[in-house]
């Protein structure tokens, strides 16, 4: 390795003479070699221990100046840039914490859950960021941060992530504006956050993300009787359903376990009109969630209602094509019942009910019943 005895002697001196400007000599002359020359690993460890050495010894204005060459230098020595990346002063953290590609993930985290706003800030400016990282910058950030890093297309969220984000987003226009602007929010998150969002920002998404928004009004169609299938409220047996399901509800013994009885003897009418009372939700949007080949309606629906897992899986059959169900589609379906939170669920199905009882009252008691849950 070129230069490294005089390198190691330049170390030497500068801490034997113990004057700043000895030790801004070597550092920069250390710096010099390792970035413009080709090393492997052992040598570039060999580069780590002397300057990190250094960077103890100097001033913050100097370790600033290290911290932008390292950050743009993709060999750099990762205890270097650990050491930088962990400075409290953010002049110096800043730069390898933005730009550095050499920093683990580990010591992002670990910045993000010690340091200061502004060092969250330049993690969230980063041009690619794992869910580790979001989780704890949208938990920690404040308002400048969690909007930054939702305007980031390299930043990756977690469920629960995106969920955080979806709450600080009340009220905050902007956040929630950027947030649903996303391209990797799912639809029922996306459901969720505009439930809770501004007018104004509904309308500036319905413009900016039309496919979204016309898929979300597919799943909750409107009240207007076009749709009659064979299970319709046209036939006389589904009057006589409504009539004994409508006098159970009001008895109070409409439930969850009537609903998976009904669903294990087949009786669609009974189904469709027992879940319409407990949701508050129109017979045919209940119809729909039922029969639609995309079970995400009915499984949020069912965890809204606190359903169990038996219950909902009774009414996936019920629902699908000869009540037949793949082994890998009835995994999935469970994997997505499991990571809904009953908490979320009920907020899309307020959205829901605000978009489908805002003008009148419910179809099967002529009334507005409230959501209950059994």
């Amino acid at each position: 390795m070129n230069g490294a005895p005089s390198l190691l002697q330049d170390l030497d001196d500068a801490i034997a003479r113990g004057t700043d400007e000895s030790r801004a000599k070597a550092l920069w002359h250390a710096t010099d070699l390792l970035i413009t020359g080709r090393y492997v690993d052992d040598e570039i460890s060999m580069f780590g221990e002397v300057i990190g050495r250094l960077a103890d010894e100097i001033e913050v204005e100097a370790r600033a100046q290290l911290s932008e060459l390292m950050a743009g230098c993709d060999h750099a020595p990762l205890n270097v840039i650990e050491k930088l990346a962990l400075d409290d002063a953010i002049e110096v953290a800043g730069p390898v914490l933005r730009d550095s590609t050499r920093i683990d993930e580990k010591v992002l985290v670990a910045s993000a859950m010690t340091k200061g706003q502004a060092h969250l800030l330049a993690i969230a400016q980063r041009d690619a960021i794992g869910e580790a990282v979001t989780d704890v910058l949208v938990k920690r950030g404040n308002q400048e941060v969690v909007t930054s890093v939702a305007k980031n297309e390299g930043a990756r969220f977690s469920s629960s992530g995106l969920l955080h984000m979806v709450r600080r987003a009340e009220g905050d226009s902007i956040l929630a504006e950027q947030l649903g602007l996303r391209k990797d929010v799912p639809r029922h998150i996306f459901q969720q956050l505009i439930s809770k969002a501004s007018e104004d920002v509904r309308r500036r998404l319905e413009t900016e993300r039309p496919e979204m928004m016309s898929q979300i009004q597919s799943s909750v169609t409107e009240v207007t009787g076009d749709l009659q299938s064979k299970f319709g409220p046209s036939s006389r047996s589904y009057f006589v359903a409504k009539r004994v399901v409508t006098t159970q509800y009001r008895q109070g013994n409409l439930n969850q376990v009537s609903i998976s009885n009904y669903a294990r003897q087949h009786r669609f009418d009974e189904v469709q009109i027992g879940l319409s009372l407990l949701s508050s939700l129109p017979v045919d949007v209940i119809e729909r969630a039922l029969m639609d080949r995309n079970r995400e309606m009915i499984l949020v629906l069912c965890k809204a209602l606190d359903f169990s897992w038996d219950t909902t899986m009774s009414l996936l059959f019920l629902g699908a094509k000869d009540h037949l169900i793949t082994a890998r589609e009835l995994h999935d379906n469970e994997r997505d019942f499991g990571r809904l939170k009953i908490e979320t669920s009920r907020s899309i199905l307020k959205f829901y009910q605000s978009r489908k009882n805002s003008a009148g009252t419910d179809p099967a008691t002529g009334r507005q019943p409230e959501l209950q849950v059994h």
